[in-house]
């Protein structure tokens, strides 16, 4: 008699599971279709789906990129080449030590963050990986078809440095150089 409950009680708990999913399916598949949901760059998104999309990016960067070995990134030279490279290609939408991003980097949804602690959250091979590959539907590209290895790590070589940047050491680093 017992055992006939205990398997009544889970298969109703399945079964409310199950219609459960189905029916939030069902209302997500709605708002979805019926255009309800703003997808508009003016508009954040709802704080879970933020939450949602930014927890999956930082796991899916974190898997993708487990293989990649970084190379030495203490040469100097290297650093300041990376420096150019940044202030040409990433400044305007991140922005860098003493300024914020550009006008239309600020009207960017989602909104592209200061990179001044990207180091922090990111290691060498992580940062490559997203600079390489970008981030699908976040204005992010992807730079491996715009720049050789040798630029993406030296980007990487900057990045490392940038928490110690002021906004003259920043000025006197990609003072006069071009990148390309």
């Amino acid at each position: 008699m017992l055992a006939n409950r205990t398997r009544l009680m889970f298969k109703t708990a399945a079964a409310t599971v199950l219609l459960g999913a189905v029916g939030a399916g069902l209302v997500g598949a709605l708002v979805l279709r019926g255009g309800w949901y703003n997808i508009a760059a003016t508009q954040q998104h709802f704080q879970v789906v933020h939450t949602l999309l930014e927890q999956g990016m930082r796991d899916s960067v974190r898997h993708h990129a487990r293989k990649v070995l970084a190379p030495d990134l203490t040469s100097a030279q290297q650093v300041r080449r990376g420096a150019v490279l940044y202030r040409d290609n990433c400044a305007h939408c991140h922005g860098g030590p003493g300024f914020a991003q550009s006008d239309w980097g600020k009207s960017m949804q989602p909104l592209p963050g200061p990179l001044v602690d990207a180091s922090r959250h990111w290691n060498a091979g992580e940062l490559y990986w997203i600079t390489k590959n970008g981030i699908k539907m976040s204005g992010m590209p992807a730079w491996e078809y715009h720049m050789a290895d040798a630029e993406l790590w030296a980007v990487v070589a900057f990045l490392q440095q940038l928490p110690a940047l002021t906004p003259k050491s920043y000025a006197d680093i990609t003072a006069g150089e071009v990148a390309r």
